[in-house]
C-alpha cells in the first residue's frame, strides 16, 4: 500500500512539474530575442539551434512569418507548430 501512495505522489509531482514548464515558456520576438532567450523560452530549441537562428536573421534579416523559420537548418514544421504562440515578431 506504502508503495502505491509513494507512486501517486512521484506521479503528481511529476505532472506538477510538467505543467509548471509548461506555463513558464513565455513569448519571445525572434527578430530581436538573442539566442539565450530564444532557447529559454522555446520548446526543441536548445542554445545551438538558438544561435543559428540569430545568425540567420543577422544574416538575411528579420523573419516575416512562422514559414520564414523554416529556412534556418534545423527548424522544421514540427518545432514551428509547438511554438507558434509564443513567437512574436
Amino acid at each position: 500500500m506504502k508503495i502505491i501512495k509513494y507512486g501517486l505522489n512521484a506521479l503528481l509531482l511529476a505532472l506538477m512539474l510538467t505543467f509548471t514548464s509548461i506555463s513558464m515558456a513565455q513569448e519571445v520576438n525572434i527578430n530581436t530575442a538573442d539566442a539565450q532567450s530564444i532557447a529559454s523560452n522555446l520548446n526543441g530549441i536548445g542554445l545551438k539551434k538558438a544561435q543559428a537562428i540569430v545568425a540567420w536573421r543577422t544574416e538575411h534579416g528579420n523573419f516575416t512569418d512562422l514559414a520564414s523559420l523554416e529556412n534556418v537548418k534545423g527548424v522544421g514544421p514540427k518545432i514551428i507548430e509547438k511554438n507558434k504562440d509564443s513567437i512574436q515578431f
